[in-house]
Protein backbone atom coordinates (compact mmCIF):
# COMPACT_ATOMS: atom_id res chain seq x y z
CA UNK A 1 0.00 0.00 0.00
CA UNK A 2 2.83 2.12 1.42
CA UNK A 3 4.56 1.34 -2.65
CA UNK A 4 1.42 2.14 -4.10
CA UNK A 5 1.52 5.77 -2.75
CA UNK A 6 4.73 6.85 -3.08
CA UNK A 7 4.14 5.75 -7.33
CA UNK A 8 0.96 7.50 -7.17
CA UNK A 9 3.06 11.02 -6.16
CA UNK A 10 5.86 10.44 -7.55
CA UNK A 11 3.64 10.02 -11.24
CA UNK A 12 1.86 13.11 -9.80
CA UNK A 13 5.24 15.00 -9.38
CA UNK A 14 6.32 13.78 -12.93
CA UNK A 15 3.27 15.40 -13.88
CA UNK A 16 2.86 18.39 -12.72
CA UNK A 17 6.71 19.04 -14.05
CA UNK A 18 6.03 17.49 -17.18
CA UNK A 19 3.13 20.81 -17.46
CA UNK A 20 5.86 23.60 -16.20
CA UNK A 21 8.27 22.21 -18.77
CA UNK A 22 5.86 21.93 -21.34
CA UNK A 23 4.19 25.56 -20.88
CA UNK A 24 7.24 27.01 -20.27
CA UNK A 25 8.89 26.31 -23.17
CA UNK A 26 5.74 26.41 -25.64
CA UNK A 27 5.19 29.71 -25.17
CA UNK A 28 6.42 32.15 -27.94
CA UNK A 29 8.66 35.43 -26.15
CA UNK A 30 6.75 38.31 -25.12
CA UNK A 31 8.37 40.65 -28.05
CA UNK A 32 6.36 43.23 -26.68
CA UNK A 33 7.98 43.34 -23.28
CA UNK A 34 11.53 42.87 -24.57
CA UNK A 35 11.53 45.70 -26.93
CA UNK A 36 9.72 48.00 -24.86
CA UNK A 37 9.14 51.53 -25.90
CA UNK A 38 11.27 50.59 -29.26
CA UNK A 39 7.67 48.38 -30.00
CA UNK A 40 5.65 51.04 -29.07
CA UNK A 41 7.22 53.41 -31.39
CA UNK A 42 6.67 51.12 -34.29
CA UNK A 43 3.10 50.36 -33.27
CA UNK A 44 2.15 54.14 -33.24
CA UNK A 45 3.86 54.62 -36.60
CA UNK A 46 1.65 51.39 -38.04
CA UNK A 47 -1.48 53.19 -36.86
CA UNK A 48 -0.09 56.87 -37.95
CA UNK A 49 0.61 55.71 -41.32
CA UNK A 50 -2.07 53.08 -41.70
CA UNK A 51 -4.08 55.79 -43.93
CA UNK A 52 -2.16 55.90 -46.80
CA UNK A 53 -0.05 52.53 -46.81
CA UNK A 54 -2.83 50.55 -46.53
CA UNK A 55 -5.04 51.91 -49.62
CA UNK A 56 -1.49 51.47 -51.46
CA UNK A 57 -1.14 47.69 -50.45
CA UNK A 58 -5.18 46.95 -51.49
CA UNK A 59 -4.56 48.88 -54.70
CA UNK A 60 -1.77 45.96 -55.41
CA UNK A 61 -4.25 42.73 -53.85
CA UNK A 62 -1.57 42.85 -51.35
CA UNK A 63 -3.35 41.49 -47.43
CA UNK A 64 -2.35 44.36 -45.04
CA UNK A 65 -2.04 42.88 -41.92
CA UNK A 66 0.40 40.40 -44.22
CA UNK A 67 2.75 43.26 -45.66
CA UNK A 68 3.09 44.73 -41.94
CA UNK A 69 3.50 41.61 -40.38
CA UNK A 70 6.92 41.42 -42.70
CA UNK A 71 8.17 44.70 -42.23
CA UNK A 72 7.15 45.25 -38.67
CA UNK A 73 10.27 43.76 -36.59
CA UNK A 74 12.43 46.64 -38.98
CA UNK A 75 9.91 49.23 -37.33
CA UNK A 76 10.90 48.04 -34.05
CA UNK A 77 14.90 48.21 -35.30
CA UNK A 78 14.72 51.31 -36.95
CA UNK A 79 13.32 52.99 -33.53
CA UNK A 80 15.81 51.29 -31.27
CA UNK A 81 18.65 52.67 -34.13
CA UNK A 82 17.49 55.96 -35.74
CA UNK A 83 19.41 57.83 -33.01
CA UNK A 84 22.53 56.35 -33.38
CA UNK A 85 23.41 55.96 -36.59
CA UNK A 86 26.05 57.94 -38.60
CA UNK A 87 25.56 56.83 -42.22
CA UNK A 88 26.79 59.96 -44.21
CA UNK A 89 30.13 58.43 -44.71
CA UNK A 90 28.39 54.97 -46.08
CA UNK A 91 26.24 56.64 -48.23
CA UNK A 92 28.81 58.71 -49.88
CA UNK A 93 30.45 55.10 -50.44
CA UNK A 94 27.94 53.36 -51.75
CA UNK A 95 27.01 56.16 -54.34
CA UNK A 96 30.67 56.59 -55.55
CA UNK A 97 32.10 53.13 -55.48
CA UNK A 98 28.74 50.66 -55.07
CA UNK A 99 27.21 48.00 -52.76
CA UNK A 100 30.18 46.08 -53.08
CA UNK A 101 31.85 48.80 -50.49
CA UNK A 102 29.17 50.06 -48.46
CA UNK A 103 25.76 48.12 -48.17
CA UNK A 104 23.64 49.20 -45.20
CA UNK A 105 20.35 49.73 -43.79
CA UNK A 106 18.42 52.70 -45.06
CA UNK A 107 15.10 54.28 -43.32
CA UNK A 108 12.11 53.32 -41.80
CA UNK A 109 11.87 49.80 -43.14
CA UNK A 110 15.42 49.29 -43.15
CA UNK A 111 16.39 48.56 -46.65
CA UNK A 112 19.76 48.02 -48.16
CA UNK A 113 20.74 49.64 -51.65
CA UNK A 114 21.59 45.63 -52.83
CA UNK A 115 18.48 45.08 -51.67
CA UNK A 116 16.70 48.01 -53.82
CA UNK A 117 18.81 47.64 -56.42
CA UNK A 118 17.51 43.86 -56.74
CA UNK A 119 13.71 45.45 -56.76
CA UNK A 120 14.28 47.91 -59.59
CA UNK A 121 15.39 45.40 -61.86
CA UNK A 122 13.12 42.75 -60.88
CA UNK A 123 10.03 45.07 -59.70
CA UNK A 124 8.36 46.26 -63.54
CA UNK A 125 7.55 42.79 -64.63
CA UNK A 126 6.06 41.82 -61.43
CA UNK A 127 4.11 44.84 -60.73
CA UNK A 128 2.42 45.50 -64.09
CA UNK A 129 1.52 48.69 -65.43
CA UNK A 130 -1.53 49.21 -62.96
CA UNK A 131 0.65 49.21 -59.79
CA UNK A 132 1.19 53.18 -60.00
CA UNK A 133 5.13 52.35 -58.69
CA UNK A 134 7.60 53.10 -61.63
CA UNK A 135 11.16 52.70 -60.83
CA UNK A 136 13.55 53.90 -63.32
CA UNK A 137 16.68 51.67 -64.08
CA UNK A 138 20.11 52.40 -64.64
CA UNK A 139 20.15 53.33 -68.63
CA UNK A 140 17.70 56.36 -67.61
CA UNK A 141 20.78 57.83 -65.79
CA UNK A 142 23.61 59.55 -67.20
CA UNK A 143 25.95 57.58 -64.90
CA UNK A 144 25.59 54.78 -62.63
CA UNK A 145 26.30 57.10 -59.44
CA UNK A 146 23.34 59.21 -60.06
CA UNK A 147 21.31 55.95 -60.55
CA UNK A 148 22.89 54.94 -56.89
CA UNK A 149 22.18 58.10 -55.29
CA UNK A 150 18.12 58.25 -56.64
CA UNK A 151 17.98 54.36 -54.71
CA UNK A 152 19.41 56.60 -51.40
CA UNK A 153 16.70 59.49 -52.20
CA UNK A 154 13.75 57.01 -52.72
CA UNK A 155 14.96 55.08 -49.25
CA UNK A 156 14.97 58.31 -47.29
CA UNK A 157 11.78 59.00 -47.89
CA UNK A 158 8.99 56.91 -46.11
CA UNK A 159 6.47 56.95 -48.82
CA UNK A 160 8.81 56.19 -51.82
CA UNK A 161 10.88 53.47 -49.69
CA UNK A 162 7.11 51.68 -48.98
CA UNK A 163 6.75 51.26 -52.44
CA UNK A 164 9.79 48.67 -52.30
CA UNK A 165 8.10 46.96 -49.76
CA UNK A 166 5.11 46.67 -52.15
CA UNK A 167 7.36 45.60 -55.18
CA UNK A 168 8.95 42.70 -52.94
CA UNK A 169 5.95 41.05 -52.04
CA UNK A 170 4.78 41.40 -55.91
CA UNK A 171 8.25 39.52 -56.56
CA UNK A 172 7.73 36.97 -54.31
CA UNK A 173 4.25 36.03 -55.48
CA UNK A 174 5.59 35.81 -58.92
CA UNK A 175 8.87 33.94 -57.66
CA UNK A 176 8.22 31.88 -55.53
CA UNK A 177 4.35 31.06 -55.89
CA UNK A 178 3.56 32.20 -52.18
CA UNK A 179 -0.30 31.69 -53.31
CA UNK A 180 0.20 27.49 -52.33
CA UNK A 181 1.40 28.40 -48.70
CA UNK A 182 -1.22 28.26 -45.80
CA UNK A 183 -1.41 31.60 -43.75
CA UNK A 184 1.51 31.17 -40.95
CA UNK A 185 4.02 29.32 -43.42
CA UNK A 186 3.44 32.26 -45.98
CA UNK A 187 4.36 35.15 -43.72
CA UNK A 188 7.50 33.37 -42.21
CA UNK A 189 8.54 32.67 -45.73
CA UNK A 190 8.42 36.35 -46.40
CA UNK A 191 9.41 37.67 -43.56
CA UNK A 192 12.68 36.14 -44.23
CA UNK A 193 12.73 36.86 -47.59
CA UNK A 194 12.45 40.22 -46.46
CA UNK A 195 15.20 39.87 -43.84
CA UNK A 196 17.37 37.58 -45.52
CA UNK A 197 17.46 38.29 -49.02
CA UNK A 198 15.58 38.30 -52.14
CA UNK A 199 18.08 36.62 -54.14
CA UNK A 200 18.12 33.30 -52.39
CA UNK A 201 16.55 30.01 -53.37
CA UNK A 202 13.42 28.77 -52.25
CA UNK A 203 14.93 26.34 -50.56
CA UNK A 204 17.60 28.61 -49.19
CA UNK A 205 15.09 31.26 -47.70
CA UNK A 206 13.28 27.93 -46.11
CA UNK A 207 16.29 27.10 -44.19
CA UNK A 208 16.89 30.46 -42.46
CA UNK A 209 13.53 30.83 -41.85
CA UNK A 210 13.68 29.88 -37.70
CA UNK A 211 17.80 31.29 -37.52
CA UNK A 212 17.81 33.78 -35.02
CA UNK A 213 19.87 36.81 -36.32
CA UNK A 214 17.54 39.71 -35.63
CA UNK A 215 18.57 41.72 -32.50
CA UNK A 216 18.10 46.05 -32.00
CA UNK A 217 21.86 47.42 -31.13
CA UNK A 218 24.70 48.04 -32.42
CA UNK A 219 26.72 45.66 -31.30
CA UNK A 220 25.64 42.15 -30.66
CA UNK A 221 23.43 40.91 -28.43
CA UNK A 222 20.84 38.30 -27.78
CA UNK A 223 19.70 37.43 -31.28
CA UNK A 224 15.89 36.78 -31.94
CA UNK A 225 14.04 35.27 -35.26
CA UNK A 226 12.89 37.86 -37.35
CA UNK A 227 10.29 35.81 -38.78
CA UNK A 228 9.11 34.59 -35.42
CA UNK A 229 8.82 38.48 -34.51
CA UNK A 230 6.85 39.10 -37.43
CA UNK A 231 4.34 36.19 -36.62
CA UNK A 232 4.15 37.72 -32.94
CA UNK A 233 2.84 41.02 -34.35
CA UNK A 234 0.61 39.48 -36.96
CA UNK A 235 -1.03 36.64 -33.79
CA UNK A 236 -1.48 39.89 -31.44
CA UNK A 237 -1.62 43.38 -33.11
CA UNK A 238 -2.89 42.78 -36.91
CA UNK A 239 -6.30 44.82 -37.83
CA UNK A 240 -8.31 42.21 -39.75
CA UNK A 241 -8.04 44.38 -42.65
CA UNK A 242 -8.30 42.09 -45.76
CA UNK A 243 -5.41 39.16 -44.19
CA UNK A 244 -6.91 35.90 -44.86
CA UNK A 245 -7.01 35.41 -41.34
CA UNK A 246 -5.54 32.06 -40.30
Amino acid sequence: MQNTILNVRTLSVFIFLLFIFTRTFSQSPDYKEIFGSDWEKALAFERENRSWMQPLLEHNNIPYDLAIAVIFPELVRYSALRDKMEITLLKALYINLGQQYANFSIGQFQIKPSFAETIRRDGPAALGRRSGIFFKQPDDFENISDYRKSIVTDLEKTETEFNYVVAFYKICEKKFRIGRMDQTKKLKFLATAYNYGLDKSTEEIESMTGGKYFNTKLFKTQNYSYADVALYWYDNYRTGSGDGSM
